[in-house]
Protein backbone atom coordinates (compact mmCIF):
# COMPACT_ATOMS: atom_id res chain seq x y z
CA UNK A 1 0.00 0.00 0.00
CA UNK A 2 2.97 2.51 0.72
CA UNK A 3 4.60 1.69 -2.51
CA UNK A 4 1.15 2.38 -4.36
CA UNK A 5 0.82 5.56 -2.59
CA UNK A 6 4.37 6.69 -3.38
CA UNK A 7 4.02 5.64 -6.92
CA UNK A 8 0.43 7.39 -7.21
CA UNK A 9 2.04 10.82 -6.11
CA UNK A 10 5.41 10.54 -7.95
CA UNK A 11 3.14 9.95 -11.15
CA UNK A 12 1.17 12.82 -10.62
CA UNK A 13 4.15 15.20 -10.56
CA UNK A 14 5.63 13.16 -13.79
CA UNK A 15 4.73 16.15 -15.92
CA UNK A 16 4.01 19.06 -13.50
CA UNK A 17 6.61 22.08 -13.56
CA UNK A 18 5.98 21.39 -9.87
CA UNK A 19 7.56 18.23 -7.94
CA UNK A 20 7.74 16.82 -5.08
CA UNK A 21 10.00 17.88 -1.91
CA UNK A 22 8.83 14.70 0.89
CA UNK A 23 8.59 15.50 4.08
CA UNK A 24 10.20 13.38 6.30
CA UNK A 25 8.80 14.43 9.21
CA UNK A 26 5.78 11.78 8.47
CA UNK A 27 8.05 8.23 8.75
CA UNK A 28 11.20 9.64 9.91
CA UNK A 29 12.67 6.41 7.88
CA UNK A 30 15.53 6.49 5.64
CA UNK A 31 14.54 3.73 3.87
CA UNK A 32 10.99 5.45 3.06
CA UNK A 33 12.46 8.43 2.08
CA UNK A 34 15.11 6.42 -0.41
CA UNK A 35 12.00 4.68 -1.96
CA UNK A 36 10.10 8.40 -2.55
CA UNK A 37 12.67 9.30 -3.73
CA UNK A 38 12.62 6.45 -6.06
CA UNK A 39 9.27 7.00 -7.20
CA UNK A 40 10.34 10.07 -8.96
CA UNK A 41 9.18 13.74 -9.51
CA UNK A 42 11.18 14.63 -6.23
CA UNK A 43 13.71 17.24 -6.03
CA UNK A 44 15.10 16.70 -2.51
CA UNK A 45 13.63 15.96 1.00
CA UNK A 46 12.52 18.43 3.85
CA UNK A 47 12.45 17.65 6.95
CA UNK A 48 11.40 19.36 10.70
CA UNK A 49 14.31 19.53 12.73
CA UNK A 50 18.21 20.28 12.24
CA UNK A 51 19.01 16.75 13.87
CA UNK A 52 16.34 15.17 10.99
CA UNK A 53 18.48 16.70 8.62
CA UNK A 54 21.99 15.43 10.35
CA UNK A 55 20.31 11.91 10.23
CA UNK A 56 19.65 12.51 6.48
CA UNK A 57 22.49 13.82 5.79
CA UNK A 58 24.41 10.70 7.77
CA UNK A 59 22.40 8.38 4.98
CA UNK A 60 23.60 10.35 1.96
CA UNK A 61 20.86 12.67 0.73
CA UNK A 62 21.93 15.56 -0.98
CA UNK A 63 19.62 18.04 -1.21
CA UNK A 64 17.76 18.74 2.19
CA UNK A 65 15.05 21.61 3.29
CA UNK A 66 14.45 22.05 7.01
CA UNK A 67 11.09 24.07 6.48
CA UNK A 68 11.52 25.78 9.96
CA UNK A 69 13.46 27.86 12.02
CA UNK A 70 17.28 27.02 13.04
CA UNK A 71 18.16 29.27 16.15
CA UNK A 72 20.64 29.55 18.38
CA UNK A 73 24.61 29.93 18.29
CA UNK A 74 25.35 25.69 18.68
CA UNK A 75 22.47 24.79 16.20
CA UNK A 76 23.43 27.60 13.65
CA UNK A 77 27.16 25.77 13.94
CA UNK A 78 25.39 22.33 13.21
CA UNK A 79 23.31 24.32 10.23
CA UNK A 80 26.33 25.37 8.98
CA UNK A 81 28.24 22.16 9.28
CA UNK A 82 25.66 20.58 6.65
CA UNK A 83 26.64 23.02 4.49
CA UNK A 84 30.03 21.53 3.95
CA UNK A 85 28.21 18.11 3.44
CA UNK A 86 24.94 18.63 1.48
CA UNK A 87 22.83 21.26 -0.23
CA UNK A 88 20.57 22.33 3.05
CA UNK A 89 18.55 25.07 2.93
CA UNK A 90 16.24 26.42 5.79
CA UNK A 91 13.33 28.74 6.64
CA UNK A 92 13.96 32.11 8.34
CA UNK A 93 11.91 35.11 9.16
CA UNK A 94 13.90 36.91 11.55
CA UNK A 95 17.14 39.41 10.46
CA UNK A 96 19.50 38.63 13.46
CA UNK A 97 19.39 34.69 12.39
CA UNK A 98 19.91 35.57 9.19
CA UNK A 99 23.37 37.24 10.04
CA UNK A 100 23.80 34.54 12.53
CA UNK A 101 23.38 31.74 10.11
CA UNK A 102 25.48 33.55 7.88
CA UNK A 103 28.74 34.55 10.16
CA UNK A 104 28.65 30.59 10.87
CA UNK A 105 28.49 29.56 7.20
CA UNK A 106 31.40 32.29 6.61
CA UNK A 107 33.73 31.05 9.55
CA UNK A 108 33.46 27.38 8.49
CA UNK A 109 33.67 27.98 4.08
CA UNK A 110 30.56 27.22 3.11
CA UNK A 111 26.56 28.47 1.76
CA UNK A 112 23.22 28.09 3.87
CA UNK A 113 20.28 27.95 1.69
CA UNK A 114 17.58 30.17 2.78
CA UNK A 115 13.67 30.75 2.45
CA UNK A 116 11.81 33.18 3.60
CA UNK A 117 8.54 32.15 5.53
CA UNK A 118 5.40 33.76 4.64
CA UNK A 119 2.70 33.81 7.12
CA UNK A 120 -0.31 33.42 4.90
CA UNK A 121 -2.70 32.65 8.21
CA UNK A 122 -1.57 30.00 9.68
CA UNK A 123 -0.10 32.19 12.96
CA UNK A 124 2.86 30.03 13.19
CA UNK A 125 6.26 31.19 11.94
CA UNK A 126 6.73 33.53 9.19
CA UNK A 127 6.67 37.45 8.36
CA UNK A 128 3.66 39.25 6.84
CA UNK A 129 4.03 38.90 2.92
CA UNK A 130 4.48 42.07 1.19
CA UNK A 131 7.20 44.67 2.54
CA UNK A 132 7.99 42.71 5.65
CA UNK A 133 8.99 39.73 3.46
CA UNK A 134 11.17 41.99 0.64
CA UNK A 135 12.73 43.31 3.45
CA UNK A 136 14.15 40.17 4.87
CA UNK A 137 15.07 39.17 1.52
CA UNK A 138 17.16 42.10 1.19
CA UNK A 139 18.91 41.21 3.93
CA UNK A 140 19.53 37.38 3.16
CA UNK A 141 21.07 38.93 -0.42
CA UNK A 142 23.09 41.40 1.17
CA UNK A 143 24.27 38.84 3.74
CA UNK A 144 27.70 36.63 3.01
CA UNK A 145 27.45 32.85 3.70
CA UNK A 146 23.43 32.69 2.85
CA UNK A 147 21.53 32.36 -0.23
CA UNK A 148 18.31 33.50 -1.05
CA UNK A 149 16.45 30.06 -2.49
CA UNK A 150 12.93 31.18 -2.36
CA UNK A 151 9.92 31.63 -0.10
CA UNK A 152 7.88 29.42 2.20
CA UNK A 153 4.31 29.06 2.83
CA UNK A 154 2.25 26.49 4.44
CA UNK A 155 -1.55 26.15 4.63
CA UNK A 156 -1.72 24.05 7.46
CA UNK A 157 -4.39 25.87 9.15
CA UNK A 158 -6.56 25.10 6.02
CA UNK A 159 -5.69 21.05 5.52
CA UNK A 160 -8.10 19.78 7.80
CA UNK A 161 -11.34 21.10 6.05
CA UNK A 162 -13.29 17.88 5.34
CA UNK A 163 -15.42 19.93 2.38
CA UNK A 164 -12.89 19.57 -0.81
CA UNK A 165 -14.11 22.46 -3.01
CA UNK A 166 -14.43 24.67 0.19
CA UNK A 167 -10.67 23.44 1.31
CA UNK A 168 -9.10 24.58 -2.31
CA UNK A 169 -10.90 27.93 -2.31
CA UNK A 170 -9.53 28.87 1.09
CA UNK A 171 -6.07 27.38 -0.11
CA UNK A 172 -6.17 29.73 -3.26
CA UNK A 173 -7.43 32.60 -1.48
CA UNK A 174 -3.90 32.01 1.35
CA UNK A 175 -1.67 31.09 -1.42
CA UNK A 176 -2.28 34.80 -3.19
CA UNK A 177 -0.55 36.25 -0.23
CA UNK A 178 2.60 34.21 -0.98
CA UNK A 179 2.29 34.30 -4.78
CA UNK A 180 2.12 37.85 -4.60
CA UNK A 181 5.32 38.61 -2.49
CA UNK A 182 6.79 36.08 -4.80
CA UNK A 183 5.76 38.57 -7.88
CA UNK A 184 6.86 41.48 -5.79
CA UNK A 185 10.27 40.51 -4.98
CA UNK A 186 10.82 39.17 -9.09
CA UNK A 187 10.18 42.87 -9.51
CA UNK A 188 13.25 43.86 -7.67
CA UNK A 189 14.96 41.62 -9.72
CA UNK A 190 15.00 38.38 -6.69
CA UNK A 191 14.02 36.31 -10.12
CA UNK A 192 15.50 33.27 -9.36
CA UNK A 193 14.13 31.85 -6.43
CA UNK A 194 10.79 29.53 -5.82
CA UNK A 195 8.14 28.99 -3.64
CA UNK A 196 7.81 25.86 -1.56
CA UNK A 197 4.78 24.09 0.63
CA UNK A 198 2.04 22.44 0.24
CA UNK A 199 0.71 19.46 2.00
CA UNK A 200 -0.83 15.75 1.08
CA UNK A 201 -4.38 17.18 1.37
CA UNK A 202 -3.80 20.40 -0.90
CA UNK A 203 -1.41 19.06 -3.15
CA UNK A 204 -3.84 19.04 -6.27
CA UNK A 205 -4.71 22.74 -5.44
CA UNK A 206 -1.24 24.06 -4.34
CA UNK A 207 0.86 22.49 -7.25
CA UNK A 208 -1.50 24.62 -9.88
CA UNK A 209 -0.76 27.64 -8.35
CA UNK A 210 1.40 29.81 -10.81
CA UNK A 211 4.89 30.11 -8.85
CA UNK A 212 4.95 26.92 -6.86
CA UNK A 213 7.85 25.13 -7.80
CA UNK A 214 7.72 22.34 -5.21
CA UNK A 215 5.51 20.55 -2.83
CA UNK A 216 6.62 19.40 0.95
CA UNK A 217 3.82 16.54 1.19
CA UNK A 218 4.45 14.03 3.95
CA UNK A 219 1.45 11.95 5.33
CA UNK A 220 1.05 10.40 2.16
CA UNK A 221 3.56 7.89 2.20
CA UNK A 222 2.15 5.88 5.62
CA UNK A 223 -1.44 7.89 5.63
CA UNK A 224 -3.59 7.70 8.79
CA UNK A 225 -7.46 7.41 9.10
CA UNK A 226 -7.51 11.33 9.22
CA UNK A 227 -5.94 12.29 6.17
CA UNK A 228 -7.33 9.25 4.27
CA UNK A 229 -10.64 11.37 4.79
CA UNK A 230 -9.07 14.44 3.24
CA UNK A 231 -7.14 12.30 0.65
CA UNK A 232 -8.93 8.77 -0.26
CA UNK A 233 -7.08 8.40 -3.17
CA UNK A 234 -4.33 7.27 -0.82
CA UNK A 235 -4.42 3.87 1.06
CA UNK A 236 -4.20 3.92 4.90
CA UNK A 237 -0.38 1.65 5.26
CA UNK A 238 0.30 2.01 8.66
CA UNK A 239 -1.09 0.05 11.72
CA UNK A 240 -0.14 -0.99 15.06
CA UNK A 241 -0.12 -3.81 15.63
CA UNK A 242 -2.25 -4.63 18.98
CA UNK A 243 -3.14 -7.65 21.67
CA UNK A 244 -6.50 -8.47 23.30
CA UNK A 245 -5.37 -8.40 27.02
CA UNK A 246 -8.65 -7.82 28.35
CA UNK A 247 -12.35 -8.84 28.41
CA UNK A 248 -13.91 -7.54 31.29
CA UNK A 249 -17.37 -7.82 30.41
CA UNK A 250 -19.83 -8.53 27.52
CA UNK A 251 -18.87 -6.35 24.35
CA UNK A 252 -15.75 -5.12 26.10
CA UNK A 253 -12.21 -5.35 24.91
CA UNK A 254 -8.93 -3.69 26.01
CA UNK A 255 -5.64 -3.63 24.15
CA UNK A 256 -2.16 -3.16 24.70
CA UNK A 257 -1.65 -0.09 23.21
CA UNK A 258 -2.62 3.44 24.26
CA UNK A 259 -1.30 6.84 23.90
CA UNK A 260 2.03 6.15 24.37
CA UNK A 261 1.59 4.16 21.25
CA UNK A 262 -0.29 5.74 19.09
CA UNK A 263 -0.70 9.04 17.84
CA UNK A 264 -4.35 10.23 18.43
CA UNK A 265 -4.56 14.14 18.01
CA UNK A 266 -7.14 14.13 15.56
CA UNK A 267 -9.25 10.73 16.87
CA UNK A 268 -9.32 7.40 18.87
CA UNK A 269 -7.86 4.92 16.36
CA UNK A 270 -9.84 2.84 14.02
CA UNK A 271 -9.95 -1.22 13.53
CA UNK A 272 -8.56 -2.50 10.61
CA UNK A 273 -10.92 -5.14 9.09
CA UNK A 274 -13.53 -5.48 11.62
CA UNK A 275 -17.03 -3.23 11.56
CA UNK A 276 -17.85 -0.45 12.13
CA UNK A 277 -19.87 -1.72 15.17
CA UNK A 278 -16.24 -2.33 16.82
CA UNK A 279 -15.15 0.95 17.77
CA UNK A 280 -12.19 2.58 20.52
CA UNK A 281 -13.84 4.44 22.84
CA UNK A 282 -10.72 6.02 24.68
CA UNK A 283 -7.21 5.59 25.08
CA UNK A 284 -5.28 5.42 28.21
CA UNK A 285 -1.10 5.47 28.67
CA UNK A 286 -0.89 1.95 27.78
CA UNK A 287 -4.65 0.66 26.49
CA UNK A 288 -7.35 1.19 24.26
CA UNK A 289 -11.00 0.29 25.02
CA UNK A 290 -12.98 -1.04 22.89
CA UNK A 291 -16.83 -1.31 22.43
CA UNK A 292 -16.54 -5.11 21.07
CA UNK A 293 -19.13 -7.10 18.85
CA UNK A 294 -16.87 -8.99 17.52
CA UNK A 295 -16.65 -11.44 19.72
CA UNK A 296 -12.84 -10.93 20.69
CA UNK A 297 -10.79 -12.97 22.96
CA UNK A 298 -7.82 -12.60 25.38
CA UNK A 299 -5.32 -13.14 23.53
CA UNK A 300 -5.75 -12.34 19.49
CA UNK A 301 -3.91 -9.75 17.81
CA UNK A 302 -5.72 -6.88 15.70
CA UNK A 303 -4.52 -4.00 13.62
CA UNK A 304 -5.58 -0.42 14.51
CA UNK A 305 -5.29 2.74 12.32
CA UNK A 306 -4.01 5.95 13.80
CA UNK A 307 -5.25 9.02 13.33
CA UNK A 308 -2.23 11.07 13.19
CA UNK A 309 0.45 8.88 11.46
CA UNK A 310 3.66 11.70 11.88
CA UNK A 311 3.22 11.02 15.83
CA UNK A 312 2.78 7.54 15.72
CA UNK A 313 5.78 6.57 13.84
CA UNK A 314 7.96 9.27 16.25
CA UNK A 315 7.30 6.70 18.81
CA UNK A 316 8.92 3.47 17.12
CA UNK A 317 12.22 3.06 16.80
CA UNK A 318 11.02 0.56 13.78
CA UNK A 319 9.10 -0.01 10.55
CA UNK A 320 7.69 -3.73 10.17
CA UNK A 321 7.22 -4.21 6.18
CA UNK A 322 4.83 -6.73 5.77
CA UNK A 323 2.68 -8.32 2.84
CA UNK A 324 -0.28 -10.33 4.25
CA UNK A 325 0.83 -11.18 7.18
CA UNK A 326 4.64 -12.03 6.66
CA UNK A 327 7.44 -9.63 7.88
CA UNK A 328 9.76 -8.70 4.81
CA UNK A 329 12.26 -6.54 6.20
CA UNK A 330 12.42 -4.36 9.37
CA UNK A 331 13.35 -0.95 8.78
CA UNK A 332 15.13 1.64 11.62
CA UNK A 333 13.21 5.07 12.47
CA UNK A 334 16.51 6.90 12.53
CA UNK A 335 14.64 10.26 13.05
CA UNK A 336 12.19 9.02 16.01
CA UNK A 337 12.82 10.69 19.17
CA UNK A 338 15.09 13.44 18.15
CA UNK A 339 14.64 16.76 19.90
CA UNK A 340 16.76 19.22 18.59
Amino acid sequence: MAQRNLQRLGAYFRDRSCKLRPHFKNHKCAALARLQQEAGSTVGITCAKLAEAQVLAGQGFEDVLIANQVIGPQKVSRLAALARQMRISVAVDDMANVQMIGQAARDLGGTVGVLVEVDIGMGRCGVSPGEPALELARLVMDTPGVELRGLQAYEGHLVGIDDHQERARQTKAAMQHAVATHELLAQQGMTDIILSGGATATYKTTSEITGFAEMQCGTYATMDWRYHQLAPEFEVALSILATVISCPSRGVAVLDVGAKGIGAEFGVPKVKGYPATDIPLFGAEEHTVVQNTSGWRVGQTVQLFSSHACTTCNLYRNLHVHDQGQVLEVWPIEGAGLLT
